[in-house]
């Protein structure tokens, strides 16, 4: 019903509309490339100057100008970096003028090559756009400066990565959690592989598969409304992208310092027309990284007789091995003059093998002496717990997208239209995760002490009893092992937008109206087992001497050692029932949520001004399924299904504002509403309910965040290949989502229970703050110098929201609430670029930082909450061209071996929650081109 009328209403605008087109008008259209022939260029701006009307080349370079009275006009071509090109045309009554140009230094491939070619495609890219966004591109042979999406993805402004082990993995945008962005490839909505969030960990993404990355700020209403920090939109190569085939294949390799191991960096490209209106483009890249992590965590802080010490500490070694593995393919067909038509598919696979050791330290019932900085425990009348454990886990994410779609140009009208299919997955079978050795030392004579001289650094010495070091001391607790953790998310999707073009003698005015339909299941399976045996200890599954750097933790499991013998004599072990039929329930879900969108918008367009407005409506059907765990003080489990419907709708009226003062001078404004929907954990009806009748409980009713969001910018192009940007955003949050402890007896969704966690929409949060960059190139300075370019960009975020409070009693009574920063939300980053590029040499100098920010909300206040330390890494990337098919490149990621520690504030100090060390990581190889 709803696509109906939105086609029935731009019909007739269309058919009325039709009596305003001039009588006598022809066609100009023509594509742009580069002066080698070698690429086409994307958003090259052409005007016609006597009519004052503009457009941008599409990705295949073409551009057209429909009903251009009879005459003779000036057209002009610009592009960043480029001089303009200019061409007087005659457009007869009736009938097609072709107008090709070649922009850029005859003879040469300075626009498609390098760092230069890089930096102006993506500004020539920003200056086009309709709304407020910012570019990433790779260069016509397929360079990217960095080794997934993610960490690509931080050199934009407004970007804080958020790492894993090291590598950037979550991408928050202008300070905002990473589930309020949206992520799509080639148009098609990335489902989450995880089974509790929304947000996208880009590291499974390989940059070597990828065209372009736009990060889009601003909202129009013919785009998915469900993002407040940005859509992040990454384009594949599509075959009309060059003027020439082209074939690359890079052979490299990686070597971590700390690991002290090399593995394979390998991949291909290809893509080629079969003819002039039928073409192929693919790739393949497998990139296997071993590394390893240094860790130390403390929890369970104390402030007792003004001493603070920890209750528990850990000293952990990862040994991790991530192999991903990213294909694409698609085809490209131009039908008759009026249509193109794609298919595109994606396949990413992301391995993770790791491997944990741990000595843990359990000092809460010891007895604590000394001082802040040198506290020391000892057994005597007490004791110290020490457990020593070994983790064994693989998990495997694939992300598979697939779209048929194609856009119809018949003149003033025009369509675009496709359907899609993406299925995101995670997966783990059999991972032994941990096997637990324990002992526990009373009266034994037993002392700890911890130096916090280094606050993140603390050193341990252990005296007085050698049994602490005796494998044989350390029995089994238990055997977690993970049978079936299985997480999917699928979707299926389809989309048509009609527009009409009614031209004046003013400017350009598009009526435009379209529907979508998403239908969208995300489910959990999990099956967790515990096992326990009574004559199996460390002595059993010894390994070698540890790894970790930071101390010895001696002695501990092999790496695989307690998975073999756990497998080998499976039969001997006991199964603990209750706590595995628990763990097994309490996490299952299903959630379906449909999607129904429609809008209509209007675009008024001159040579200096471009206005898009309209609304856009959506509405969410969403079918909830869970299960209540409950065990009773007989270890009883009872497991009872949970089901809930709803639907809501929502109108989203966005306005965009682009205005060209000067050629080079681009201002923007834009306003609009979009939304969030909660995240799957949050949502999912899921109840688990201990033995003392304390529960945790999903909240199937939350709506979903909205918000109303402005942002303003100025750019200013300058003709060498600059440019000088900035930007303000403001953003008002209703409904943020928070955490709700309840500390007295009540009762949700017919549950009864003592003590209670759920999630609450709480009250509004704010964001505000401003981007500024730039990017030039230095071809005035003398010399060599004049292959130098800089780049730089810096970010201030204020984000700020009310969070219900720890200690919440009745469900039914008004929380209180107190202020925090958002978490992930870094007030100050900045990115720095110093790069050269001359005779075939090319090297780039990257530096980012980013402050620390609040990583998460602690329900016994705020000196509990956890924090993360500010960051600044620094990476160098090498390549040198030496001949036109063969390129060495060499790249130093983490070359300052930037650390990551998280603390908590109690008693006026950082206390370590974690530390990690990852050291430096170096790749090399050769790409060659043909």
């Amino acid at each position: 019903m709803l696509l109906s009328r939105l086609l029935a209403t731009s019909g007739a605008i269309a058919l009325a509309a039709g009596l305003a087109t001039p009588a006598f008008a022809g066609e100009v259209r023509g594509t742009v490339s580069d002066a080698s022939d070698v690429d086409a260029l994307q958003a090259v701006e052409v005007r016609i100057v006597e009519l004052g009307r503009r457009t941008t080349t599409e990705r295949d370079g073409t551009f057209v100008f429909n009903d251009v009275p009879e005459g003779s006009y000036t057209i002009v071509a610009s592009y960043i970096g480029a001089d303009p090109v200019q061409y007087t045309v005659a457009v007869p009554a009736q009938g097609t003028v072709t107008r090709d140009f070649a922009l850029g230094q005859t003879g040469s491939q300075i626009l498609v090559i390098g760092q230069s070619a890089a930096q102006a495609s993506a500004l020539s890219r920003k200056r086009a756009a309709d709304g407020v966004s910012d570019v990433l591109t790779r260069d016509a042979i397929g360079q990217f400066p960095d080794q997934n999406v993610a960490e690509s993805l931080r050199r934009l402004p407004g970007i804080n990565v958020l790492n894993d082990q090291g590598e950037g993995r979550f991408v928050a945008v202008r300070g905002l959690d990473p589930n309020l962005n949206a992520t799509s490839v080639n148009g098609v909505r990335i489902p989450s592989p995880e089974g509790d969030i929304r947000a996208v960990a880009l590291d499974v993404v390989s940059s070597e598969i990828i065209e372009s990355i736009e990060v889009k700020k601003s909202l129009t209403p013919d785009m998915d409304a469900d993002t407040i920090g940005a859509s992040i939109e990454i384009q594949t190569t599509s075959a009309f992208d060059r003027k020439k085939d082209l074939f690359v294949a890079k052979i490299g390799g990686s070597y971590n310092e700390l690991r002290d191991t090399f593995t394979a960096d390998l991949s291909a490209d290809f893509s080629t027309r079969l003819t002039d209106n039928f073409g192929v483009t693919g790739g393949i890249s497998y990139y296997d990284r071993e590394f390893q992590t240094d860790n130390i965590e403390a929890d369970d802080w104390q402030l007792e007789d003004g001493q603070i010490y920890a209750e528990e500490v850990q000293y952990r070694d990862y040994l991790v091995d991530r192999e991903r593995i990213s294909a694409t393919l698609g085809f490209d067909a131009r039908v008759g003059e009026s249509t193109e038509l794609y298919l595109k598919g994606v396949w990413s696979q992301f391995d993770d093998q790791e491997f944990r050791r741990r000595l843990i330290f359990g000092l809460g019932d010891a007895n604590v002496g000394g001082t802040s900085a040198n506290p020391t425990f000892d057994d005597t009348d007490a004791v110290i717990e020490a457990e020593r454990d070994v983790k064994d886990r693989f998990e495997r994410q694939r992300i598979r997208t697939l779209v048929f779609g194609g856009e119809s140009d018949w003149g003033d009208l025009n369509a675009e239209y496709s359907v899609s299919w993406a299925k995101s997955s995670e997966l783990e079978e059999g991972s032994v995760d941990p096997t637990v050795f324990a002992a526990e030392f009373e009266d034994s004579g037993l002392g700890v002490a911890f130096d916090f001289s280094e606050l993140r650094r603390p050193v341990f010495s252990v005296t007085g009893n050698n049994a602490f070091f005796d494998p044989s001391v350390y029995e089994l607790d238990e055997v977690e092992l993970t049978v079936l953790s299985d997480a999917e998310d699928e979707e299926f999707a389809g989309q048509f937008d009609l527009g009409y073009d009614i031209v004046t003698d003013s400017g350009v005015f598009t009526i435009q109206g379209g529907a979508k339909a998403r239908f969208r299941e995300k489910t959990f399976e999990g099956t967790i087992e515990f096992y326990e045996r009574d004559d199996y200890t460390l002595a059993d599954v010894l390994g070698e001497g540890p790894s970790n750097t930071l101390a010895n933790l001696a002695p501990l499991p092999g790496l695989g050692e307690a998975t073999e013998f756990f497998n080998s004599n499976f039969s001997t072990f006991e199964l603990v029932q209750p706590d595995s039929a628990i763990d097994s329930a309490n996490q299952d879900y299903a959630v379906e949520e449909d999607i129904l969108a429609g809008y209509l918008l209007g675009r008024w367009e001159t040579d200096n001004l471009l206005v898009i407005g309209g609304v856009r409506y959506e509405r969410t059907d969403n079918t909830l399924n869970g299960f209540t765990t409950a065990v009773d003080a007989d270890e009883n489990v009872t497991v009872t299904p949970l089901n809930f419907e709803r639907d809501y709708d929502h109108w989203l009226p966005s306005i965009n504002v682009r205005y060209a003062a000067q050629d080079n001078l681009i201002m923007r404004l834009a306003g609009y509403r979009s939304l969030v929907r909660p995240n799957f954990e949050q949502l999912a009806p899921r109840v688990e309910i201990d033995e003392d009748n304390e529960a945790v409980i999903g909240n199937p009713t939350l709506d979903p965040t909205t918000a109303w969001n402005i942002d303003a910018s100025i750019e200013y192009y300058m003709a060498n290949n600059g440019a000088i940007t900035a930007a303000f955003f403001y953003k008002d949050l209703d409904d943020y989502i928070t955490e709700l402890v309840l500390d007295s007896p009540g009762t949700l969704f017919g549950v009864d229970f003592e003590e209670a966690e759920t999630f609450i929409n709480g009250e509004s949060a704010e964001i505000y703050g401003f981007e500024f960059g730039f990017y030039q190139k230095l071809d005035f300075l003398p010399g060599f110098l004049d292959g130098t370019l800089v780049q730089f960009n810096y970010t201030y975020t204020d984000a700020s929201g009310l969070i219900a409070d720890g200690d919440i009693g009745d469900i039914n009574a008004t929380p209180t609430f107190r202020e925090i920063a958002l978490p992930a939300t870094s007030e100050n980053t900045f990115n720095a670029v110093l790069g050269y590029e001359k005779a075939g040499l090319n090297l780039r100098l990257a530096g980012t930082y980013r402050d620390g920010f609040l990583d998460e909300i602690n329900g016994d206040g705020p000196d509990f909450d956890r924090f993360t330390d500010s960051l600044f890494q620094l990476d160098f990337t090498a390549r040198y061209q030496a001949t036109d098919n063969v390129q060495v490149y060499f790249e130093w990621i983490n070359i300052n071996n930037a650390e990551f520690f998280a603390f908590n504030n109690l008693g006026g100090r950082q206390n370590i929650l974690q530390y990690e060390e990852y050291n430096w990581t170096m790749k090399g190889g050769v790409r060659l081109t043909f």
